[in-house]
């Protein structure tokens, strides 16, 4: 195999990888959002349309600094499913 084709079938894998659909909380239940932060310790959900964000079970995935602020998405049984927390950059004290 030359590297040229080599290379190709790394970039078109990867590519490929990346394309994977992330879970959409509109479409599942409130349980199913939340059971899927739970399992995953840090996740990547969708959150309707082409929006999405990162949600986490606790501080240990987020950077150190950062803080927690509790995550409430949209989900096919409640409009507003605590799911867990987004890790934040800035304190929330000032």
């Amino acid at each position: 195999m030359t590297r040229v084709t080599l290379s190709l079938m790394l970039v078109l894998a990867a590519g490929a990888a990346m394309a994977q659909p992330r879970p959409s909380t509109p479409e599942r239940s409130c349980a199913a959002n939340r059971q899927s932060v739970a399992a995953n310790g840090a996740i990547v959900l969708g959150t309707g349309g082409h929006t999405f964000d990162r949600f986490v079970r606790d501080r240990g995935f987020c950077q150190h600094g950062d803080f927690l602020e509790p995550a409430y998405v949209p989900s096919r049984d409640t409009a507003q499913c605590f799911v867990g927390y987004r890790c934040k950059v800035d304190s929330p004290w000032d």
